[in-house]
């Protein structure tokens, strides 16, 4: 029987059987709307540009909303107990809601695509290439920072805790690029290859490098191990 599968489901459907993910999809599209609407009314552009520049900045704060109950609620309600009792591994337990949470992701970045249609419809100077290069980069961002959310829920039993966690590493890892002109030269070539903004960029531009790639998969493999990890020394 594949565990994974069946516990991405079942968390996958508990995302909708609340408000809360109708609540933070719906914010995520009104702003990502606004940003794509207001250079195409008010300087006539219509580009995926702005809306590509504003969601990684949502992100740092929707998808720890997103993840911090996965397991931390597990605990406090003493559901990961049950779970523990099916003869599955700790790694399926967390790769099923990790998929769970990726896939709520994929749909809100699947509903952005209006804006791409609106821009193809006015025969607007297209680049699919880069665009294609920018909805990677989305993608694999939050696949990065679902893991990063998993990893901070599976450290507690306090979803706020959680999210507080989860919150400041992700904020730390995108605001390193910016950081550089204060680290000494010998250390900023380490310290830019750490920042997410630094290879999200690079996609964004339709920049395809196996570097950025090999960050992304390594820091996603990295937090779902530490948070198997974590969940095996808490059972």
């Amino acid at each position: 029987m594949n565990y994974t599968k069946t516990v991405a489901a079942k968390e996958f459907k508990g995302y909708f059987t609340s408000p809360a993910a109708y609540i933070l999809m719906t914010i995520f599209l009104i702003i990502t709307g606004w940003f794509f609407a207001n250079p195409l009314f008010l300087i006539n552009q219509a580009d995926l540009r702005s809306m590509f520049s504003v969601i990684p900045w949502i992100f740092i704060v929707l998808i720890p909303a997103t993840t911090m109950g996965l397991l931390a609620k597990e605990r406090e309600t003493g559901t990961i107990e049950l779970l523990a009792t099916f003869p599955m591994a700790k790694h399926q337990i967390i790769l099923g809601k990790f998929w769970a949470a990726l896939g709520l992701l994929a749909v809100a970045l699947l509903f952005t695509s209006i804006h791409f249609f609106t821009i193809t419809f006015l025969g607007s100077n297209i680049d699919f290439g880069a665009i294609a290069c920018g909805y990677l980069g989305l993608f694999l961002l939050a696949a990065l920072y679902s893991s990063i959310g998993i990893f901070a829920s599976s450290l507690t039993k306090n979803q706020i805790v959680a999210f507080i966690i989860s919150f400041f590493i992700i904020l730390i890892l995108y605001l390193m690029q910016f950081a550089l002109f204060f680290i000494p030269d010998w250390l900023a070539g380490f310290m830019q290859y750490l920042s997410v903004e630094y290879h999200f960029s690079n996609l964004a531009k339709g920049v395809v490098d196996t570097r950025n790639l090999i960050y992304f998969l390594s820091g996603i493999i990295l937090f779902l191990k530490m948070a198997t990890t974590a969940l095996d020394s808490k059972s």
